[in-house]
């Protein structure tokens, strides 16, 4: 598809070309005409039959690679975060694209590796290099740059506190690992504007201070995950699980992980598999103007017609023609009551009554309402008769018996427990006189009738009585245990 939108791109140049050049002489005769129709013919068939043979000229030797669909030319200065991970933009890309890109290089052994399997798969990808690996190993800085690769900068010490720091050291960090970087390759052109922050670490200030020097600081819209303790396999699933999840974005991956290494042929493999395409990202130059594109392209997910925009438009700065100022308006205006004077309860400037010390709010500055005279005061309303007060005969009747019966309810209620405890005072009194001549046997087993006997009484429902009723308890109990 990229080749495809180059293609179209060339022939676009070519026929203005066409048309500043030859427009006059080709439209002299039917002849010129007949030749400008088989130069457009000619340059599509060539576009149409050219157009795999690229591809397959781009990755010799290896027709299955996924290849690099095309180039994307941006301008940091007016694009200056990218990555939705933490900012809102993210790279002009179409659904289906990646850009990969590789942090904490060069490490000769792995790094190397890495190089080899983009080679094989004829992918140009972004390293952000640091600048101490830099200068231990220029030569795989150099390695990148000869690769093709676009190459930006991780500040010299790989630091994961740009956050917190001080901005004058946060701004050490990003000036040396561009010194770095640019000593290591020998040519300040080959070394991108790009700059990413370790460990994703954004600051206000150093989000500043990096526009301010015409850097483009770059996120990521997933991650794999490679530099934990994870299986290769593990970082493969998260990078196509993750991709899938967003449908396109940048890929941030570490090309020191020997896991990595492992893991990045399976994943070129299988984004080519899902349709996939793989996009390199260069700045923009005075010879290399940035790839046209829309704002709503800068988004991971632009709005479309099909969904509702909840944002309503600004409302436009008007410009007045003129800053008359309106007469205010008079009571002959408004017309309140038919032009009447109106009767104030108290000037406006009327000082507030104080009630134990506070004041009190003001009275309305509205008409008072005015009593309304009497009409037929004479008219009165006639006296209830007395027999709207008598009862019938039949009612006073039943509600006399009704009445006796309550009270004779009550009065049963209340003797008979009178009754009650005198019966077992006198019963009690005998039992007493019995046992002062009862011989010690007959003690014995009458208190052992006795402790029986309250067993069977509690078990009857009777209430205990407290300590202080002890003796009338056992008299009580006597009595039962007699009558048992």
């Amino acid at each position: 598809m990229g080749m495809r939108n180059g293609v179209g791109f060339m022939i676009g140049k070519v026929l203005a070309g066409l048309r500043a050049e030859q427009w006059r002489a080709l439209s002299l005769s039917s002849s010129g005409f007949a030749s400008l129709v088989a130069s457009l013919v000619a340059l599509g068939l060539l576009a149409a039959i050219t157009a795999p043979a690229a591809l397959a000229a781009d990755c010799p030797g290896h027709p299955d690679a996924i290849g690099t669909s095309r180039t994307l030319v941006v301008d940091p200065r007016e694009h200056r975060l990218v990555g939705t991970m933490q900012y809102r933009e993210t790279l002009p890309l179409a659904d289906h694209e990646v850009v990969l890109t590789f942090d904490d290089g060069p490490l000769p052994h792995n790094s190397n590796q890495i190089l080899e399997i983009l080679a094989s798969q004829c992918v140009k990808a972004t390293f952000f290099t640091i600048g101490r690996m830099a200068q231990s190993f220029p030569e795989g800085v150099r390695k990148l740059r000869d690769a093709g690769h676009t190459i930006g900068t991780h500040t010299q010490n790989h630091p994961l506190n740009m956050n917190r720091m001080p901005i004058e050291r946060a701004q050490k960090e990003i000036d040396d690992g561009i010194a770095s970087v640019k000593a290591a390759l020998g040519d300040d052109s080959a070394l991108a504007p790009f700059v990413r922050i370790p460990g994703l670490m954004r600051a206000d200030a150093v989000e500043d201070y990096a526009g301010s020097q015409g850097l483009q600081l770059w996120s990521a819209d997933f991650l794999a995950d490679d530099w934990r303790h994870i299986s290769s396999s593990r970082v493969y699933d998260l990078a196509i699980s993750r991709i899938e999840a967003k449908g396109k974005g940048i890929l941030l991956l570490h090309d020191i992980q020997a896991r990595t290494v492992a893991a990045l042929p399976r994943i070129l493999n299988e984004l080519k598999a899902r349709g996939y395409h793989i996009v390199q990202v260069v700045p923009a130059t005075p010879d290399r103007p940035a790839t046209p594109t829309e704002p709503q392209q800068w988004l991971l997910h632009p709005p479309t017609e099909d969904v509702a925009i909840s944002h309503w438009p600004k409302i436009p700065n008007f410009v007045f023609a003129g800053a008359d100022m309106l007469p205010a308006p008079t009571l002959s205006d408004v017309d309140w009551l038919a032009g009447q004077p109106i009767a104030f309860a108290e000037p406006f400037d009327h000082a507030r009554r104080l009630v134990h010390g506070i004041a009190t709010p003001r009275e309305a500055p509205w008409p008072r309402s005015s009593s309304l005279p009497l009409q037929n005061t004479a008219i009165t309303l006639p006296a209830p008769a007395q027999s709207l007060f008598e009862m019938p005969d039949g009612l006073r009747a039943a509600l006399a018996a009704s009445s006796h019966h309550v009270e004779q309810t009550e009065s049963s209620v209340r003797e008979a427990p009178t009754r009650m405890v005198s019966a077992d005072t006198s019963d009690s009194r005998r039992i007493s006189h019995g046992k002062l001549h009862a011989g010690r046997g007959q003690g014995r087993a009458l208190e052992r009738d006795q402790r029986h006997g309250a067993s069977r009484v509690a078990g009857r429902g009777i209430p205990t009585a407290t300590p202080r009723h002890r003796a009338p308890l056992k008299h009580l109990v006597q009595i039962k245990k007699r009558s048992v």
